[in-house]
């Protein structure tokens, strides 16, 4: 399924997203926002049978980060200021990304730079090409960090490393990325989103409590000890309500493997 700039396969419950502009090597405009809005809306809906979501580019970027001729126009043609499209559009997009009921799979395929890069960090696990590479290009235009990378990376790689990429803009390989722990793993071009479907498809066949899980481990990010016991104990309460946490414990005093449902 087509929207606009972004396209949207469902294989075997995980929702496929691609970016897809690469004439502009997926450079995130008003229209892009919109497409991938809606895009989001349909992995939120319980009816599409997606039980993960995997986000990666079309051709050889993941996201050469904003359009600087066309980000603050719409596609109905209004305009507004950087500041308003943050508060307005991706802001809350990346909220939303966050409160996502499936886990969130990012294969970087190319380039990702400024705003693309921080799309690239929002999965759970993230993939790289090998030939990929991480920029914190806004320096470099006079601009500060956005899309929430100034909360996430000092949380990720700690302050110093996080000033490092974003004063000196310089791009960070895919190996250095790995090293530093900004990925899970780096894989052969060719090879990378095979390896990213083969992962997605686990997530997409476990259990209904990894939508808590990675809840909880985001929410970690900003909570006192105390705070996340307290959210451990709820959200373990929720899980033990599902379906798949009575299959899982049939499963385990029958020493047979659990059939997850996502329910």
């Amino acid at each position: 399924m087509k929207h606009g700039k972004v396209a949207l396969e469902v294989r075997d419950g995980v929702g496929v997203v691609t970016l897809d502009d690469p004439g502009t090597l997926n450079a995130w405009d008003m229209k892009l926002l919109e497409d991938f809005t809606e895009a989001v809306d349909q992995l939120e809906d319980r009816s599409s049978g997606i039980r993960c979501a995997l986000l990666t580019g079309a051709g050889r970027a993941f996201s050469s980060g904003a359009n600087l001729k066309g980000f603050g126009t719409s596609a109905k043609g209004s305009k507004s200021g950087a500041d308003s499209v943050l508060a307005t559009h991706i802001n809350p997009l990346f909220l939303r990304l966050r409160e996502l009921r499936v886990p969130l799979v990012t294969a970087v395929n190319g380039v990702a730079a400024g705003i693309g890069m921080s799309f690239a960090l929002a999965g759970d696990l993230v993939l790289m090409a090998r030939s990929a590479y991480f920029l914190q290009a806004f320096a470099r235009i006079g601009l500060v960090p956005d899309g929430g990378s100034s909360y996430v990376l000092p949380r990720l790689i700690g302050t110093r490393r996080a000033l490092e990429l974003a004063m000196l803009a310089d791009r960070l390989p895919a190996e250095t990325a790995l090293e530093w722990g900004l990925v899970n793993r780096v894989v052969d071009d060719a090879k990378l989103m095979d390896e990213a479907l083969n992962v997605a498809e686990r997530l997409a066949k476990g259990p209904a409590s990894l939508g808590l899980i990675r809840r909880m481990f985001w929410d970690s990010l900003e909570n006192d000890h105390a705070g996340q016991l307290a959210l451990e104990a709820k959200l373990q309460g929720q899980a033990g309500r599902t379906k798949d946490a009575k299959e899982g414990v049939a499963a385990f005093l029958e020493k047979r493997d659990p059939v997850f449902r996502g329910e």
